[in-house]
């Protein structure tokens, strides 16, 4: 494994790993940072007490952040006839049907949400080998399979979210960009987080939230305080904000 970078090792000689920040200093330190010359992702990886070999223990749901992702989405849709004109209308990247399934057969896999109408099923369910270990199948429960295709393709393109336990039980998010102000970001976490804690399963026994940790695409972790689940957007308006370069 490659030794991490300069700018890697001065971050993370900035942090307590004995402490637990609040979700705003670890923003603040995240935003901080000297990173590589592109905006960077903030991510929020959050590790669940929860045994997920049970079905009653699985989490899986979708959410909209209130200031998006700062990533512009390719959206594919299985539709035909007025359904694949209603996606083309509301900004769908890539539609169609039989023809589409064909080339993601031949590799290509080149959008970040798909959606189709039910009708489309038959086309979309032999495709479950390729995108399903890429995240990318159609399912109801997330509103990716539906009539409604203009709505789910409007949602997708202003940054909708599908969130799922991963076999460890940690669910990792993006929660926007390291050029974001730091209260877009605090209110995107807070976002996540009472999602998380509103879709806990009734079955979940235990310590719900083990650990949370805030980082960067390119930098290090900062474990985040887990008590902190309400009243985070509130730490803004309390504290003076930070300008960072």
């Amino acid at each position: 494994m490659a030794a991490h970078g300069k700018k890697y090792r001065s971050a993370r000689g900035q942090i307590d790993r004995e402490h637990a920040y609040s979700p705003l200093e670890a923003i603040r330190m995240l935003k901080g940072w000297d990173g590589p010359k592109f905006d960077e992702t903030v991510e929020a990886h959050v590790r669940l007490g929860l045994n997920v070999r049970h079905a009653d223990q699985q989490l899986r749901g979708t959410l909209m952040l209130p200031h998006g992702t700062g990533k512009e989405l390719r959206v594919a849709v299985f539709a035909e006839g007025e359904k694949a004109k209603e996606a083309e209308a509301a900004g769908a990247d890539i539609v169609g049907s039989a023809d589409l399934a064909k080339r993601i057969e031949e590799g290509f896999t080149d959008f970040d949400v798909a959606i189709a109408t039910p009708d489309q099923m038959g086309n979309v369910g032999k495709l479950g080998r390729i995108l399903g270990p890429r995240g990318l199948m159609p399912n109801p429960k997330t509103g990716t399979v539906t009539m409604d295709v203009a709505k789910a393709v409007q949602e997708s393109k202003a940054g909708k979210l599908e969130y799922r336990t991963d076999r460890g039980a940690n669910v990792h998010l993006p929660i926007g960009r390291k050029s974001f102000d730091e209260r877009d970001l605090l209110e995107n976490y807070a976002t996540v987080i009472e999602e998380i804690v509103r879709a806990k399963p009734s079955a979940a026994k235990g310590r719900y939230i083990r650990t949370i940790t805030l980082t960067t695409t390119m930098g290090p972790g900062v474990h985040v305080d887990t008590t902190r689940t309400r009243g985070i957007v509130d730490e803004a308006t309390e504290e003076p904000a930070t300008v960072t370069a």
